[in-house]
């Protein structure tokens, strides 16, 4: 009998100490045991290391890098990977062990599709499951989803065929010698720049499968100004898009602007910065109205929570928010 596929996983790590060794067991617990942990020690200072370290298990290899950022860890990990299929997994999150079986299967059985990914289950700090999930666009997904939507949704949820990986590398600008699959000049939006690299500049084909198989971890705390350089980076990613697909950015940008800036402002309705969260779904709106009528249960939701957040008291809108989203609503 042919053997599955090796499928190797990519897990940065720094500074991580709580989860870690969730989102190790998770690996190790897949039902495709045919597969090799590529952890990346990213150069943090806590002891995510030694818990690494303490797990005895022959598929794990460490792979030590001066910091580089979650970008810089990836591609690291992936010129070292040995596998026909790369999956990511950020080591605060968790997977189903099922889910490298079923991407697994979908893209044996799928030639053509170079990226597999599935829904996701948001987590709080705790591992509790919260009362939202990811469950994205699944089939016909073209360059101007990956743009507007984003369907892989998070870090976690893709599997990747290695070979188109090796279409979209290019040598680092400083480190010729170096390979880069994600740009490492992004510290965030690194995946979206990717995603429509592979999708609008090489033709890459996505696809998903039913079910939500990572636990994505949404961790309270953070600063409005982290919002805001969020936005920045996913504009540098879309402006770099426009040099390999305009039509593309001419047509949608608009529309992908404003769905990003309403993910920013649930994000700011989290955190308790609710006037920053009126301000991000003010813009959405002048952005592109049609919003609306594209999404209008998210969107209104969205809109309602901003206008609510001008008239109830502040403790009174964290006491919803705690309700529906448990600890990972701001206090």
């Amino acid at each position: 009998m042919t053997s599955p596929e090796k499928i190797s996983v990519i897990m940065p790590v720094y500074n991580v100490e709580l989860y870690v060794a969730e989102a190790i067991r998770s690996v190790l617990d897949q039902s495709h045991d045919c597969l090799e942990l590529i952890v990346v020690d990213d150069g943090g200072q806590d002891g995510s290391m030694d818990i690494v370290r303490s797990f005895d298990d022959p598929r794990i290899r460490i792979i030590r890098q001066k910091n580089r950022g979650l970008a810089g860890a990836r591609n690291t990990g992936i010129a070292h990977a040995t596998g026909t299929y790369i999956a990511l997994l950020d080591s605060d999150d968790r997977w189903a062990p099922e889910k490298l079986m079923l991407h697994a299967i979908h893209l044996r059985s799928n030639p053509d599709v170079a990226v597999s990914y599935a829904g996701s289950r948001l987590i709080d700090a705790d591992g509790r499951p919260l009362a939202v999930a990811m469950r994205p666009r699944l089939e016909a997904v073209d360059a101007a989803h990956i743009l507007k939507r984003n369907p892989v949704g998070n870090g976690s949820a893709a599997v990747i065929r290695r070979s188109a990986l090796d279409d979209v590398g290019f040598a680092h600008p400083d480190e010729p010698a170096r390979t880069c699959w994600f740009d490492e000049s992004f510290r965030q939006s690194e995946d979206i720049e990717m995603w429509l690299r592979m999708s609008a500049g090489h033709n890459c084909r996505f696809e998903g499968i039913g079910g939500l198989l990572t636990d994505y971890r949404i961790i309270g705390g953070g600063l409005s100004a982290n919002i805001v350089r969020q936005f920045e980076t996913w504009e540098r990613a879309i402006d770099k898009a426009r040099t390999y697909a305009p039509a593309l950015i001419a047509r949608h940008g608009n529309a992908a602007a404003a769905y990003q800036l309403r993910y920013l402002a649930r994000r700011a309705i989290q955190l308790g910065d609710y006037a920053f969260a009126r301000a991000l779904t003010s813009q959405a709106i002048a952005r592109y109205p049609a919003i609306f009528m594209e999404e209008p249960v998210k969107s209104l939701g969205t809109a309602g929570a901003a206008l609510a957040s001008a008239l109830l008291p502040g403790t009174m809108m964290a006491c919803l928010l705690r309700n529906r989203l448990g600890k990972a609503a701001a206090a």
